[in-house]
């Protein structure tokens, strides 16, 4: 999973310097690694719309941020996403993708498939990552374009990058 690594070496060259999360699986990894890196400050936020205003808020002070989200959270966030577009503050989030690549959970579904739409319809700027090869230089390109341009942007991470959940008998889900 060293993909986290690559990330997070985007993250330290554009200066990010405040990392708002839901608490995430496919996300551990680099949350880890951004908790141990002193240039940077973690927020664990309790619903992803409010890591929108965070890091709108953030830039207002002259900081950078990201979000990290799953696809089930794009949801929540959809109205805060109208902020940064209407005050043309550059926003960018790492979205782990749920509902694709041998998704067990059918409620996951719906969200994931319509995360790239959704995203759109706020004027958020797709992009995506398939493979470990892809997500540095799409995480290096989707942050020079919302902090260029002043724009809103997602990555999105394949599912079968991050590598689909398993159910083991006996295993509950909440």
């Amino acid at each position: 999973m060293d993909w986290h690594q690559d990330i997070f070496e985007i993250l330290i060259k554009h200066k990010i310097s405040i990392v708002a999360h839901v608490p995430d699986a496919g996300h551990g990894p680099l949350i880890q690694l951004c908790e141990a890196y002193d240039n940077m400050h973690t927020v664990t936020l309790t619903a992803e719309q409010d890591g929108v205003g965070l890091l709108s808020g953030a830039w207002a002070g002259g900081s950078k941020g990201v979000l990290l989200m799953q696809s089930s959270g794009v949801g929540n966030a959809i109205n805060a996403l109208a902020l940064p577009n209407v005050c043309r503050i550059p926003f960018l989030t790492i979205v782990t993708m749920r509902g694709e690549w041998g998704e067990f959970i059918p409620w996951q579904v719906p969200m994931g498939q319509g995360t790239p739409k959704i995203l759109e319809a706020m004027n958020v700027r797709v992009f995506r990552a398939d493979t470990k090869e892809e997500i540095g230089v799409t995480v290096d390109a989707a942050a020079d374009l919302a902090y260029n341009t002043r724009q809103s942007a997602a990555v999105l991470v394949s599912q079968r990058l991050i590598g689909a959940k398993q159910f083991k008998q006996g295993q509950k889900h909440a």
